[in-house]
């Protein structure tokens, strides 16, 4: 069956917007294809700098042939109801059209056949309109064509498309189509200066290979694999170790359709910054890579770049030029540290008077007051001194003041903890100041020092405590104090580290430090707890658990110890998945169904104790024995926190559970016994909340 090539060419293409753009290539153009009958066999997509390309194969030459009914007026309708059927289905006289019996009278029906078009012509009618409808995130108009002003959106200047069809054994056509007058043909470009001649292409394993000829590596893996094994190979044999960084591999991989990988140096005096500005500088104004020496672990004043030309010098005119640029870089890196040492960091707090954090939640002053003070109320539940988390809380947003940090806002924090020990301060101290962020990510590192625990709970706690009271919580979507991420920062800070912790009493406590007036305070702390209950879910799910044991231990209310949550969910978990657990579970639900039913028809709850007099069979009295003993070794269990212990209690209710619902008929014809063994039903359901709302499991 016939292959597609597109190929979009044009001025270059910023590296951030390549690998989306290449998949909504593929995904617009497959969809169509779809939509119009043509079922392809596979389809891939690619993206240099001056490129998008597609190529789909196994696609039919043809469309399916379409046979419709489409149902008309009933015999003897009007003649203007008539014509109208005959004109829409483009039948003669009712001559042509059959008859449907129906119940509600005999009606026409017209048979419509749909010729099938050639592959062709579909995609030089859908072709157009994905280029012109194309989601770039931004794009740009440019230029008159023939004395007019240009009518397409593009990300940038578009100069030719390449769109041929046809199968592997023969010369493939030209899908020919026109886009704010550019026509479609089989020429494309080669690298803009080594190769830059035109190139005539047929289909996508000649236009691959020819570009390759003409130094363009087309497969964005590929270029990124052969700047990650050059980089290595470059720094291996000069006894370095290349700093991996994919986001930049990703990034220059984008800027370079021959990559060409070289070695530049600086001054060994830069060294004195810390590590991370020097990466910082490097990284974000020349896209190059750091070197550590591989025997010390530390930097060199080595640096790898990725050039996209084979120089006729070597390449010592690129390397020469990038040294050029990173020195007085580095040169105002180093400056910025060094007078930032001369201004201890509790010396710039005042200025975070004059700096609002929130309209509605006042200055960055008010807000670092409120963290210490909350940091030092969490130090004794997390085993943290009190002085030092208040002292860390203290200082922990100084060095957004900085001016480092102003020049590179990723380094915020780290670059607190290096001023902090430069100014003498405790270690544990220190530390808070780079880790009170973290974790940022599910991925990223979850602190263990008491202090950095105790401060990032605070900071965290003060932040979704704060934005709950204004009523800016998170809608949909929309997160745009990253509330989410605070949540599960928490969660993880407290999961992660075994930390017994009330989070209603600290919530209540982070209110009651705020000046906010809210007609729901009351309720806020309640309701950031189900927030949190929401986000462990969405932890758990992550991590393969159950989602909904979540609902089924936070259903029993009063729940806001997090590491019991956790562990009382893993507890059920394994229960669940054993054939007591299994069994246990169908019989709860059993009788919790029954329970609702009698309880709406008679309206009212049959709570209460079950009278031992009335049972009458001895599966009622072997069940109304086990639920005694079972609540109370659950309860126990429970008490002394061994969940484990609580759901082997549960699994001794099995037997007789089964028992009963096999022997014992519920809805006895005497009132009374009936009664009483709905009670002993809701029996089996208070029995089993003490370990969890069974109601709330799926099954």
């Amino acid at each position: 069956m016939p292959d597609l090539l597109l190929e979009l060419f044009s001025e270059e293409i910023p590296a951030r917007m390549q690998a989306k753009a290449a998949d909504d290539l593929r995904r617009m153009v497959t969809d169509k294809l779809v939509a119009e009958g043509l079922v392809y066999e596979g389809a891939k997509a690619f993206a240099t700098p001056r490129r998008l390309a597609l190529t789909v194969h196994g696609i039919p030459a043809r469309q399916p042939d379409l046979k419709t009914e489409r149902r008309g007026p009933k015999m003897g309708a009007p003649d203007a109801a008539v014509q109208g059927f005959l004109k829409a289905t483009g039948l003669n006289s009712l001559d042509e059209a059959k008859i449907q019996r129906d119940p509600k009278g005999d009606f026409y029906i017209a048979l419509i056949e749909k010729p099938g078009r050639d592959a062709i012509d579909v995609l030089a009618e859908i072709l157009p309109v994905i280029i012109r409808t194309f989601p770039w995130p931004k794009s740009m108009r440019w230029g008159a064509r023939s004395g007019k002003p240009g009518s397409l959106s593009w990300v940038r200047p578009l100069h030719a498309i390449t769109a041929t069809f046809g199968p592997e054994t023969e010369e493939p056509d030209v899908v020919k189509f026109s886009v704010d007058g550019i026509e479609t043909g089989q020429t494309t470009y080669g690298h803009r200066f080594m190769a830059p001649a035109a190139i005539s292409v047929r289909r996508f394993e000649d236009y691959e290979a020819k570009l390759k000829a003409a130094k363009v590596i087309l497969d964005p893996q590929a270029r990124k694999d052969i700047i990650f094994a050059d980089a290595k190979e470059l720094t291996f044999a000069q006894g370095f170790e290349l700093v991996e960084d994919q986001v930049l591999l990703d990034e220059v991989s984008g800027l370079v359709e021959w990559p060409v990988v070289m070695m530049g140096s600086f001054e060994p005096e830069y060294l004195a910054i810390p590590e991370e500005v020097i990466r910082a500088t490097i990284r974000n104004n020349q896209k190059c890579f750091v070197v550590r020496d591989s025997k010390t672990g530390k930097l060199t004043n080595k640096f790898v770049l990725t050039a996209n030309i084979e120089a006729a010098d070597g390449g010592k005119t690129i390397v020469s030029g990038n040294e050029r640029v990173i020195r007085p870089r580095l040169s105002d890196a180093k400056f910025f540290y060094e007078t930032d040492l001369k201004t201890k960091l509790e010396d710039r707090l005042p200025k975070f008077e004059q700096i609002v954090f929130h309209e509605k939640l006042g200055t960055q002053a008010a807000r670092i007051k409120r963290i210490e003070r909350l940091a030092a109320e969490i130090a004794p539940l997390v085993g943290a001194d009190v002085a030092k988390a208040t002292r860390a809380a203290h200082l922990a947003k100084a060095d957004l003041l900085t001016e480092v940090v102003g020049e590179f806002p990723e380094v915020q924090g780290l670059m607190g903890k290096y001023y902090a020990l430069a100014q003498g301060e405790d270690a544990s101290v220190a530390a808070a100041c780079e880790e009170h962020y973290k974790p940022q990510g599910p991925t990223d590192r979850v602190p263990t020092d008491p202090v950095s625990v105790a401060v990032a709970l605070a900071d965290k706690i003060d932040t979704l405590v704060g934005f709950w009271a204004i009523d800016e919580k998170p809608t949909g979507s929309k997160d745009p104090y990253a509330l989410r991420r605070a949540a599960l920062g928490v969660i993880r800070l407290i999961a992660e580290n075994n930390l017994r912790l009330s989070l209603m009493k600290v919530a209540a406590s982070a209110l009651a430090g705020l000046s906010v007036k809210s007609a729901d305070v009351e309720k806020l702390p309640s309701d950031l707890l189900a927030f949190f209950a929401d986000r462990l879910k969405v932890q758990l799910r992550e991590q393969g658990a159950r989602h909904d044991l979540v609902d089924a231990v936070f259903a029993l209310g009063g729940q806001d110890d997090l590491l019991m949550i956790v562990r009382r969910v893993e507890a059920l978990g394994k229960f669940l998945e054993s054939d007591d657990g299994k069994n246990l579970l169908a019989g709860i639900k059993r009788a919790s169904n029954i329970l609702g039913i009698e309880e709406k028809k008679d309206k009212r709850a049959f709570d209460g104790a079950p009278d031992a007099a009335l049972y009458g069979l001895d599966e009622e009295k072997a069940l109304a024995k086990a639920i005694g003993e079972v609540q109370a070794e659950a309860s126990a269990a429970v008490a002394r926190e061994d969940f484990a212990a609580a759901m082997s209690a549960m699994a001794k209710l099995r037997p007789p559970v089964d028992a009963f619902f096999d022997k014992v008929r519920v809805n006895d014809d005497d009132p009374k016994v009936r009664e009483n063994r709905l009670k002993l039903l809701n029996e089996i359901r208070s029995a089993t909340r003490a370990v969890a709302d069974f109601s709330k499991i799926q099954d």
